[in-house]
């Protein structure tokens, strides 16, 4: 069987893995990734390394092109996650804020989550809004709201 994208690790590279291996201080994915490394450089074959690790047929493959296209430290660390952009600015959670802490409507004796969620929706903050989202933004306030 031909094997594509074969590595070879510098002397100096598997010293560095069987430390990071050893130690057991670093996260279960990157000791993971280090042992793909050291078992993809002995020549192991996909299958092999899938059954010994228990892990995904595309995980080794990641690794590999990984180490192969950028390096080690690309293969064996985390790549940045960007998430969800926010949907509020800080000017509009400010607002939010500024309705929590503001005289509750008539007939109420205090602000609830949902009154907040419909009077941004009301003002036109927002299209919409869950009550959840203002808990969030008046929790990083720590004004005791919630």
């Amino acid at each position: 069987m031909r094997v594509k994208n074969q590595v070879k690790l510098k002397p100096k590279e598997r010293k560095e893995l069987r430390q990071l291996i050893s130690k057991g201080t670093e996260k279960a994915r990157k000791i993971t990734r280090c042992r793909i490394l050291l078992m993809v450089h002995k020549g192991q074959t996909d299958t092999r390394i899938i059954k010994t690790l228990e892990i995904a047929r595309n995980t080794v493959r990641t690794v590999r092109s990984r180490y192969i296209q950028d390096g080690l430290e690309a293969a064996i660390n985390e790549q940045p996650r960007p998430g969800a952009p926010n949907k509020f600015t800080g000017r509009q959670r400010a607002k939010i804020t500024a309705i929590a802490c503001s005289k509750p409507p008539e007939g109420r004796s205090r602000w609830t989550l949902r009154l907040i969620a419909d009077k941004v929706v009301e003002l036109k903050m927002a299209d919409d809004i869950s009550h959840q989202t203002v808990k969030r933004i008046l929790k990083k306030t720590k004004l005791g709201l919630t």
